[in-house]
Formats: structure tokens, sequence, C-alpha cells
């Protein structure tokens, strides 16, 4: 789970309340889902001082900064009467004139297409300041932007940019800058290929660029780079420090909702810190999901509907629509009580009663009628929830299935395979476009929170090929393997999916061929006590003629070979790999 460190002088300021006792400060963090990680030091002057947090939920990453976990108890400590009001963003059918102008050539398309951001000025950054907002950058790039591959954040000295600024595509070899300053490295221009191979950061995210043939750059008008997003800044108007007071603030990625959102929520921590906001009009040569022209700050989240009947049967207490709304004003929620009808009418044919809750700047975690009811709970406050006893008394016990697959991953391990954990959902590009297969079977989230998550895996090896992708300089061999759930959509199914228990693996080496799969394939057959047979597969993520079926009692429940070439460049692999799949809950059978 995410942690910050805060100061404790500026965290306090922004909440508006210095609590007596450490007990009572980690009370009142239970509205944020934080706890205290670590106390501050008390020895130390009071402006020195720093508390660490430890976030508990990974769905708001407006807490993962000073300013935001602060707002959220001071809103939550005045009974929902500060909730703050920003002037600054444009809405639908409202968008706020915009003095400035970055133009965003259609050469970033394939490569990393969209950018957003702000000004802002009129406060001078301190230096517990300045750590907060690089904290949050940190923070928001490596957790939310999967380590800056789908979004990156930047930050300049506004007083030395000339507008309008141009974001485009070049090749790494053509362009040099001075790239901000590191140990042990002189401060001389380097091109962006040499940036990759030289600088620590540049090393460190080379994993994103480096197979790309085009790369993205900042410049202004008068060509001075500003960045070469998301590797680095450079070493002038990308170089912010203590005393500056007027800082333009860019994100680029390759999700704009997820921009739109982290702009949203850095713009709302500087207001918050004291900055007066203006917006940035991004003027694309491509169509976006905003249109080709973008004002940002940008206000895109939709209202949602909870009727009082189903947060009673969330929460097992009956509340009114004044309870409620009052509730969701302590977590910062704007809501009014509405009347709508959950798949058209109620039972009794008569409209549902229940609150119309309008999401924060900063959020976009309501993704469910459930996520309103969350927030009623804890703006209530758990402890206002009368205690009851279970009603059935059950007996837990582990169901056959998982004692099957502790029993493969044993013998995954003993054939020198080291396990992975996986998220489930994915993007497009990872699950189907990398893995040259059709799509036609993967299932979609109706509303994901961004495009990283927008699909239900169909099959581990592309779990597996997204850790072998960023593993190029460890030594090789490399075998991996997971034990977990992927689902497909099966009109044969009731609820026309089906979810198995998959065991995937996958070794990348120059010794990895077809026959060492088989091999391996066998033995672990032949521990598990399983028969099984072998036909050649057309499956098109592997090299025709060496890839196999397997067989097992008359069903087919895997498939195993050598990836096609083309499925190893669509994720920068450049050694050989064999991977495989096995059903699991049909070898149990």
């Amino acid at each position: 789970m995410p942690k910050i460190e805060v100061n404790e002088e500026v965290f306090y300021t922004l909440a508006g309340c210095r609590w007596n006792s450490k007990e009572e400060f980690e009370e009142a963090l239970v509205c944020a889902k934080a706890e205290l990680d670590e106390d501050s030091d008390k020895s130390l002057p009071p402006h020195e001082r720093v508390l660490k947090i430890e976030l508990n939920d990974t769905n708001r990453p407006d807490l993962w900064g000073t300013a935001g976990c602060a707002r959220q108890l001071r809103i939550y400590r005045s009974e929902g009467t500060q909730i703050p009001k920003y002037g600054f963003f444009s809405r639908q059918g409202d968008i706020k004139k915009a003095g400035r102008k970055v133009k965003v050539e259609a050469s970033v398309k394939q490569v990393r297409p969209y950018i957003t951001g702000f000004i802002a000025r009129g406060k001078t950054i301190t230096d517990p300041m300045l750590r907060d907002i690089i904290q949050t950058q940190e923070k928001l790039a490596w957790n939310y932007g999967r380590k800056r591959r789908s979004m990156s954040m930047g930050i300049y000295r506004f007083t030395k940019v000339k507008w309008p600024i141009v974001y485009k595509g070049v090749d790494p070899d053509s362009v040099s800058f001075i790239p901000l300053a590191a140990e042990n490295l002189p401060l001389e221009p380097m091109t962006l290929r040499e940036i990759l191979k030289k600088h620590p950061k540049g090393k460190e995210f080379a994993f994103i660029q480096e197979h790309e043939p085009i790369h993205p750059i900042l410049t202004d008008s008068e060509g001075a780079i500003l960045s070469y997003p998301p590797i680095i800044n450079s070493n002038d108007l990308g170089a912010v420090q203590v005393g500056d007071s007027e800082v333009f603030v860019e994100l680029t990625g390759t999700d704009l909702h997820l921009l739109t959102l982290a702009t949203s929520i850095v713009a709302c921590d500087m207001a918050d810190n004291g900055f007066t906001v203006e917006p940035v009009e991004f003027e694309y040569e491509f169509d976006t999901p905003f249109g080709r022209s973008l004002v940002t700050p940008y206000y895109f989240q939709e209202p949602v509907f909870c009727s009082l009947s189903r947060i009673e049967r969330f929460l097992g207490e009956k509340l009114n629509g004044d309870e409620c709304v009052t509730a969701l004003a302590k977590m910062g929620v704007i809501a009014e009580k509405a009347n709508a009808a959950e798949k058209g009418k109620a039972a009794d044919n008569t409209p549902s009663p229940g609150v119309l809750a309008y999401p924060p700047e900063y959020r976009n975690d309501f993704l469910h009628a459930a996520d309103v009811a969350e927030d009623v709970m804890i703006g209530r406050s758990l402890g206002s929830f009368k205690p009851l006893r279970p009603a059935d008394s059950t007996v837990g016990r582990l169901l056959p299935i998982t004692f099957f697959s502790r029993q493969v991953k044993e013998l995954l391990i003993g054939l020198g395979y080291q396990e992975m954990i996986y998220n489930y959902l994915g993007s497009r590009k990872d699950l189907v476009e990398n893995m040259r297969t059709d799509g036609k079977k993967i299932i979609r989230i109706f509303n994901p929170m961004t495009e990283n998550y927008e699909y239900v895996r169909d099959s581990v090896i592309a779990s597996l090929m997204a850790s072998e992708s960023i593993s190029g300089r460890s030594a090789y061999p490399h075998k991996i393997f997971e034990v977990g759930k992927v689902a497909w959509l099966d009109d044969s199914e009731n609820n026309r999916s089906k979810t198995r228990q998959f065991a995937g693996f996958l070794h990348a080496g120059t010794d990895a061929n077809f026959n060492t799969a088989a091999a391996e394939l066998q033995a672990l057959f032949y521990y598990l006590s399983r028969e099984y047979e072998v036909q050649e597969s057309s499956d098109e993520r592997f090299i025709p003629g060496r890839a196999a079926a397997i067989i097992c009692k008359g069903k087919t429940i895997g498939v195993f070979g050598e990836l096609h070439p083309e499925t190893l460049e669509n994720w920068g692999v450049t050694v050989p790999c064999t991977a495989g799949e096995i059903d699991l809950d049909e070898l149990l059978v």
C-alpha cells in the first residue's frame, strides 16, 4: 500500500488542527482509510519533524500527498462545512479561457499521445513544499501510472518558458540537451538515446521508450527543450528550485482520463497550498476522447445514484436521505436527495428514493452505487453502527482446487520456476494486441477507472510476458510461473462467461525451446499422476509447428510451445521464450 512522508508542521496547518495525542491522530486518519506508520521525532525542531502515513487503499490517489490527506481530515473534522471550491475547472459546456497553449503534434500519437497540465503561481516554493510536490509526482507516476509507463509528471520554471509549448515526436539520435544533474555525470548535452544508456533515470525507465522509433519531447516556441518525457527534465527549464513562485506542471501518458484526473489532483493540492491555478489549452492534431481541443484542469466525472434500499442492504441499517447527504458531506462529496429507478422501476412500480452523489474534482473512484454506500459508512463513522452477531454458523475449509493448485506450485518450483502474482485486469494492448489474438472472447469492464484495467485477462501468459518485458537486464535464464484465475466469454454458460484456475509458465533464455518445454511438461504430469497427449496447435501466439495443444481425457486443457517472434517483439523481449498454460479445473476432474 502507498506510504507518504509529510512535514508535520505543514500537514497540521493544512488540516487546520493539531491533535493532542498520537491516539487521537490515528483515530482521525480512519476517514482517509489510513494509519500512522511512524510518528515524528519530537527531539527535532517542529519544522523538521516528519510523519509517515500508510494508506490502506489504492483507489484514492488524491490522498497520496500532504495536501490531499490533510484536506480529507479537515473536511471530515468540519462536519462537511469546509468543502473547498475550485473555480479553475473547465466542465462540459463551461470551458475556462486559457491564456497559454500547448500544441500536440500527430507524431506522438503512436508512442505517448496525451498531455495535460496547468500553471501555478503566486506562492513561493519552500523546501518542504518542493519535497511534497516531488513525492506526489513519484507516487502518482509509480503506483497510478505503472512506473511512468501510463503516466508521468514534469514541473518547469514558468518564467523561462517561451510559449506556446510544442509536444512532438523525434528521432532519438537527432536531438540532444543537458538533462537534470546526476552524480558522476558531467553537465553536457546528451542525445535521447545516450540518456537511456548513461543517465541513472534513463537506465531506470529505458524499458518504456528504448524500442520505439520515435521518442517524445517538450520544447518551447524557440526550440529550447523542457523535457524528454517520461524520462528526465532538462537542467535549465526543468530544474525547479526552492524560491520559485511560478511553475508549469504537465503530465504525459497513454490514458487521457487517468491524466486528467491526476492533473486535477495536483492542481487541487497546489491550490490548497496557496497557489493560483491557471488553465492551459492543449491543441491536438488528432482526435482524443475529449476532442481536439482540451482545457485542463477539466472535470469529467459523472454523478452516481444510490438508492436508500441499497444503502440499507450494504450497511445493515436503515438511513434516510438527510443522514446520507450529511455523511457524504463529511467525506467531501456534495450530494442531494433524489428519486431514480434502478433498472427501470422499483418492485412496487414507484421511483426508488436515494441520493445522487457528485464526486469532487480530485476523485474518480465512484464506479458503482457501492462506492457511495462506502463513503456514507465512513462519513457516519464505523463506530456508529451497532454490532450484530452472525445469524449462521459455518465451518471454513479449503476447496479441492486449492489443494491441487498448491501441489502444482510445489512441482513448478521444483522444476526451477519462480512464482509470480499478478492483477487479473489489464489493458487491451497487453492482453490482445501484444499477444497477437483477436480478442473476441475477452471480457471488457463496463466502467473502467483506467484503460490499464479495462479487460479481464483470458490467459496467464500475457501477465508473465509483462514481467519478462522489463527483465532484460537480469541474468538468464528466466523461469517464472503463476497459478491464478482467468476468464473469457462463453455462450454455453448461464452468465455468458467462464472463470477457471490456470497454471501458466514461461522460460526465457538461449536454451528455451520446444523440447525443453515438452520435457518439463512431461515431468509435471508424471508427478501429478495424470495421463496426457499432445497434438499440433495453430495458436497464433506461438511459432507454427512449434506449439502443441495438451489433451487430457479427450479435452483440450492447455497449450505450450515457442512464442512467436512478433509476440516477443511486441513486448520488447530479445531472447527466445517458451510458454504454456494448463486449465487446472479440467485437469482436476
